[in-house]
C-alpha cells in the first residue's frame, strides 16, 4: 500500500480528474486523502474520499479575475498548509494541481516526491507557464524549474483531438515525462432517441455569463429538437428568460446527459468539452474567458472537425444557425463518433493510477 495526498483548489474543472484518480487508487487499496478549500469538502466526501480543508483559507470563494487567480496560485498560506500536513502525516507521493505554483515550488525545494496533475491539454499550458515564469520571479516562486522536476506530469486529457492520437511513450515515472492518461469520465457512444441539444456553460460567475445564457436560450427558442439546459450554481432560472419547452436543471451528471445528446453547446471548458467528445458528441463553444484554455479548446475542436466555436456575443440568430448546421451535419457526427471511440480506449483513471503507482515505487 502506498500513501498519497492530492493537493487541489476549488476550480470546477479539476474536480472530476481528482476524484476519478483518487478513487481509482483507493479501490486498489492505497491510502488516499485530499487537501483543498473547505468549499470542496462536500463533493470529495460524497465520493468516499478523506478530505482536509486548508486552515489558511476558510470560507473560500473563487474570484475569476486574473489578478485574484494569480494571487490564489501563488498563495504561500496554501503551501504552508501543505507542508504542515506532510510533517504531521507523511506520504509517498503528493499529487498537486498544476496551477498551485507556490505548492509545486515548495515541494521541489523540500525534495518531496510529487506528481503534477494537469486538467487540460499540456500544449495549452506550456506556453502560459513560460510567461508566468517571468511574472512569478519577483514573488519568489519558481515556475519553470519545479515543473521539470515533477515525476511525471500527468495530463488528464488526450494528446490533441485528432484520430489517431500522436504516439505516446510507455507509462513512466521518469522526471519530466509528460503522460497523457486520457479522459476522466465514464462515457459510452451517445445514442439520442431524438435530436437533443445540451447547453452547459461555466460554473464560474464570469461577467458575461448571464448575458451569454440569455443569447443561447433565445437562440434555441422553438428549435425542432429537445433542449436541456444545466444552469449551474452561478445562474438561477429567475435571472434568464427560459423559452417554453426547454428543460432546465441546476446540475446533472455529464454521463446522464451526454449519452443521449446530439450536440453540446458549452463555454469551451476542458472538462465539459472532453466529456462530450468522449461520448462521440460534437461541440459548439462560446468561450467566456479569453485568458483561459476555452478559446484554445474551441480552436482545437475546429481543427479536428468535431465542432465549431464562435463569440459569446454572437447574436441569437447566428447561434441558432450554427446549432442547426451542426445538428444536420452527418460527416461532423461521424468524425465525433470516431474521436469518442479513440478517447474511450484510453481508460484514463486506470492509466493515471498505473502512473502514480509507478511513481510511488520508483527509486529516489
Amino acid at each position: 500500500m502506498a500513501r498519497y495526498v492530492f493537493v487541489t483548489w476549488d476550480g470546477g474543472g479539476n474536480r472530476m480528474p481528482t476524484i476519478a484518480i483518487a478513487r481509482g487508487l483507493t479501490q486498489r487499496g492505497h491510502d488516499v486523502r485530499v487537501l483543498g478549500h473547505d468549499s470542496q469538502g462536500g463533493a470529495y466526501r460524497a465520493a468516499g474520499l478523506r478530505f482536509t480543508a486548508y486552515a489558511s483559507a476558510p470560507g473560500f470563494v473563487l474570484d475569476p479575475r486574473p489578478a485574484e487567480m494569480l494571487r490564489l496560485f501563488t498563495d504561500r498560506g496554501i503551501a504552508g498548509d501543505t507542508v504542515s500536513q506532510l510533517v504531521a502525516d507523511p506520504v509517498d507521493v503528493v499529487v498537486v494541481d498544476c496551477m498551485l505554483l507556490a505548492v509545486v515550488d515548495v515541494l521541489d525545494r523540500m525534495e518531496q516526491r510529487f506528481v503534477v496533475l494537469e486538467h487540460t491539454m499540456h500544449e495549452f499550458l506550456a506556453p502560459g507557464f513560460r510567461v508566468l515564469g517571468a511574472l512569478m520571479w519577483p514573488r519568489g516562486v519558481r515556475v519553470g524549474r519545479p515543473r521539470t522536476h515533477a515525476a511525471p506530469i500527468v495530463v488528464a486529457s488526450v494528446p490533441g483531438l485528432r484520430v489517431p492520437f500522436p504516439h505516446q511513450p510507455e507509462l513512466s515515472a521518469a522526471r519530466g515525462t509528460v503522460v497523457y492518461v486520457g479522459a476522466m469520465t465514464d462515457a459510452v457512444d451517445a445514442v439520442p432517441t431524438e435530436p437533443t441539444v445540451v447547453v452547459s456553460l461555466s460554473t464560474f460567475g464570469f461577467a458575461d455569463l448571464v448575458a451569454t445564457w440569455q443569447r443561447v436560450l433565445d437562440a434555441v427558442a422553438g428549435l425542432d429538437a429537445r433542449v436541456v439546459a444545466t444552469l449551474g450554481p452561478s445562474v438561477t432560472a429567475g435571472e434568464v428568460a427560459v423559452p417554453d419547452g426547454v428543460e432546465v436543471h441546476e446540475w446533472m451528471p455529464h454521463d446522464q446527459l451526454f449519452s443521449h445528446a446530439s450536440l453540446v453547446v458549452g463555454h469551451g471548458g476542458h472538462g465539459t468539452t472532453l466529456a462530450a467528445l468522449a461520448h462521440g458528441v460534437p461541440v459548439l463553444t462560446l468561450p467566456l474567458d479569453a485568458t483561459s484554455d476555452q478559446p484554445r479548446m474551441g480552436r482545437a475542436i475546429v481543427r479536428a472537425g468535431v465542432g465549431a466555436t464562435m463569440s459569446r456575443r454572437s447574436e441569437p440568430l447566428a447561434i441558432r444557425r450554427a446549432i442547426e448546421r451542426a445538428l444536420h451535419d452527418a460527416p461532423l457526427h461521424a468524425r465525433a463518433r470516431r474521436l469518442g471511440e479513440a478517447i474511450r480506449t484510453l481508460d484514463g483513471p486506470r492509466r493515471a493510477a498505473d502512473v502514480l503507482e509507478l511513481s510511488a515505487s520508483a527509486p529516489r
